[in-house]
């Protein structure tokens, strides 16, 4: 595909049918006057023709080259962490620009072939680092952007929930390749690297402390952003009550964000503290979801790269394999 052709709609293909494609991305999709969905695939022809039917979609496959011959012409890949690598670069050699969960791939070796293979056949890569697009989130970066808060000292994330052991491929290290850090610790990861810039990790830790299983239910760590203070995050699989905010502080003011992360459809609230004026408040409800897909649908239609980028996810990547490698230790 032509980086540079400008589409008038696109037609998706779902690889992928867990509950996160069926209860949220397809009826987010479906909002979308000028995108499609035309085609399903799952390893598991039943559990493909089951969606098909739910969602009126034309096309269902359990072969994965039959169906990027299908109808399509973009495809969201919400497979399991393991199947990303192979999906990704027979999506991106077939034409197809590509939207992919997080993380991007098992290791940032994988990774950054499947961003070269992007990068090689003309495609676009997409990861669902579903915050940036948060109109509450893009309001706090022109805050950070246009020095009103200062210089930043620290930016502080928590993203906890409640998740015990299950069945699901999160809970399997080989088909997920970590868990509450490669789940939850790479959007603050990211969230960090949109505010603050690039980093390095400093130290962290990585834990069983409730729930015993092949993965971590506790992660965080401390970083040192290259140009700037000091970010921290907290994420794990292990508390049924989180307040779950972004809180970040600068020399001449300071902002939080409360009730977006780990949460779906309610009323959020940034609050501002500067100096010298009162405390400023926005709220704002929203699908997290559809406006990624909204700026992900306007880019593949401009022909544009999108937001969060095939290189954000290696690089957000690379971060969580220098905290799994500085925890080994």
């Amino acid at each position: 595909m032509d980086k540079g052709k400008r589409l008038k709609k696109i037609k998706w293909g779902v690889a992928g049918c867990g509950r996160f494609a069926e209860q949220s991305f397809i009826p987010a999709l479906s909002i979308l006057r000028k995108s499609t969905l035309n085609s399903i695939y799952s390893n598991n022809i039943l559990r493909a023709k089951q969606i098909a039917e739910k969602f009126g979609v034309a096309d269902h496959f359990n072969d994965y080259d039959k169906f990027l011959k299908s109808d399509i012409t973009a495809v969201y890949i919400a497979s399991a962490n393991s199947d990303h690598y192979h999906q990704v670069i027979k999506a991106a050699q077939a034409g197809k620009n590509i939207l992919c969960e997080k993380p991007l791939a098992i290791t940032s070796a994988q990774a950054e072939e499947m961003v070269k293979v992007c990068k090689d056949n003309g495609v676009f890569l997409a990861v669902n680092y579903v915050h940036r697009y948060y109109p509450l989130v893009t309001k706090a970066k022109e805050f950070i952007d246009s020095q009103m808060l200062g210089k930043i000292t620290s930016i502080s994330l928590s993203f906890n929930i409640d998740t015990p052991p299950s069945n699901n491929f999160r809970f399997n290290r080989e088909l997920a390749g970590g868990g509450a850090l490669r789940d939850l610790g790479t959007h603050m990861i990211d969230l960090l690297r949109y505010f603050g810039g690039e980093f390095k990790i400093i130290g962290g830790a990585m834990d069983n402390i409730i729930y015993k299983s092949d993965v971590e239910d506790f992660a965080n760590a401390i970083v040192k952003f290259d140009d700037t203070g000091y970010g921290y995050f907290s994420v794990s699989y292990n508390n049924r009550k989180a307040f779950n905010r972004i809180e970040i502080l600068g020399h001449k003011g300071a902002l939080s964000i409360d009730n977006l992360i780990g949460k779906k459809n309610v009323s959020s609230k940034l609050t501002i503290l500067h100096e010298g004026e009162l405390k400023i408040a926005f709220r704002k409800r929203g699908n997290k979801l559809l406006y990624l897909l909204k700026s992900v649908q306007s880019s593949f239609l401009k022909g544009e790269e999108p937001l969060s980028t095939g290189q954000d996810g290696l690089i957000n990547l690379k971060i969580m394999e220098d905290l799994e490698n500085k925890c080994r230790k």
